[in-house]
């Protein structure tokens, strides 16, 4: 990415926070219902779903769960191999330190606090100081059983189609929705894509749950650049084209996008798409919530109603939110985003730090981040 100019720099570090932060709403929006049928949101909560934040099942409003923490270790893993690749001017260990701050999330999950840093690679960064992340909220079998194996990452695995080293059939939501912060860096769509989907291979070795993380990766990169929503989710597509096997993954997405021209958002619509809990149907919900009309209403603010879409729906709601939350703040800076509903989420401060950090390292201006990445 080259020089910004300041009111450039703004704009990116605004869609940089808002991606993070709208990820972290939307999720803590969806996290109280998760699961629930949508009858059962509208008898507890009213013929239209939820409206806003919620109380989770402890009576406490707006915790973010394993969604937004993996996404937050994403952010610190990848700007460290950013930061290494920039310092001494070679790549290739990106996956391996993404692979780390993953190891780093699943202390969090194993631990009540932060462990003694015992001379292991991935004990670093700030956010393993962090005591709110110390909290079990419902982490995918996938995701913990792939980092438990421990297996290795090769700089350079292959995003050709075939099955990946680990969970080679799995390609639950738990990849696609940690994977946005890999377009944050200013790298052609292309190259967010392919990191993305080598990330996701952590984890999650089927080639639609690897696609559909690259394909995330893609639209939040054209998002940073400027495009519309529905616009980075084409170009997107067309990149996705590309790789041989990606037909479930187009096939999904393709869907989406044709539903947002059908009228008004209802939650009959988004669970045509499924109900979020593989990849391709959390991506494509949280699509479809971002592109959707919805109802005019002087209460609501149109990225509201979009929220409230993405988590109103028999499903994985907290996965779906995040996924809209994330493109939405990329798309329209963290200034729209709903400040009632963010000022009760979880973490924020934090969120809101680490996204600084990562827009001071790809353009430095005035401010160098005050960690050592």
């Amino acid at each position: 990415m080259g020089q910004l100019s300041l009111g450039e720099l703004a704009v990116y570090r605004a869609r940089l926070r808002g991606c993070l932060l709208g990820g972290a709403i939307g999720d803590a929006l969806g996290h109280p219902v998760e699961g629930l049928t949508m009858p059962a949101i509208e008898a507890r909560y009213g013929a239209t779903g939820v409206t806003g934040p919620v109380p989770d099942g402890e009576g406490v409003t707006g915790r973010i769960s394993e969604e937004t923490q993996l996404t937050l270790f994403t952010a610190e893993g990848w700007l460290a191999g950013y930061a290494r690749a920039a310092a001494r001017g070679i790549s290739g260990a990106e996956t391996a330190m993404v692979h780390d701050a993953y190891q780093c999330w699943q202390d969090t999950q194993d631990h009540t606090g932060p462990p003694p840093r015992d001379g292991l690679r991935h004990r670093m960064g700030r956010l393993r100081e962090e005591r709110w992340l110390y909290a079990r909220r419902g982490a995918g079998a996938a995701t913990s059983s792939g980092l438990r194996e421990r297996h290795t990452p090769m700089p350079w695995i292959p995003v050709d189609g075939t099955p990946g080293p680990v969970n080679a059939g799995s390609k639950g939501c738990g990849a696609v929705v940690r994977s946005a912060p890999f377009g944050f860096t200013g790298n052609d769509p292309g190259a967010s894509f392919e990191l993305a989907a080598r990330c996701a291979q952590i984890t999650h070795g089927h080639p639609t749950g690897y696609y559909a993380a690259g394909a995330f990766a893609a639209m939040i990169s054209h998002l940073l650049d400027g495009e519309s929503v529905a616009a980075a989710v084409l170009l997107s597509m067309e990149l996705l084209a590309g790789y041989p096997g990606h037909e479930e993954t187009t096939a999904a997405l393709r869907k989406a996008v044709d539903l947002a021209r059908t009228g008004l958002a209802t939650p009959a619509k988004v669970e045509s798409l499924g109900a979020g809990w593989i990849a391709e149907e959390a991506l494509a919900i949280g699509v479809y919530a971002a592109l959707a009309r919805t109802e005019y209403r002087k209460d609501r603010t149109p990225v509201e109603s979009a929220f409230l879409v993405a988590v109103n729906h028999s499903g994985d709601s907290d996965s779906t939110g995040s996924v809209c939350g994330n493109l939405l703040g990329a798309h329209y800076g963290d200034v729209l985003l709903p400040a009632h509903w963010l000022r009760q989420i979880e973490g924020r401060a934090v969120i809101a730090a680490l996204a600084d950090d990562f827009a001071a390292e790809v353009h430095p201006g005035e401010r160098r981040p005050w960690i050592n990445y």
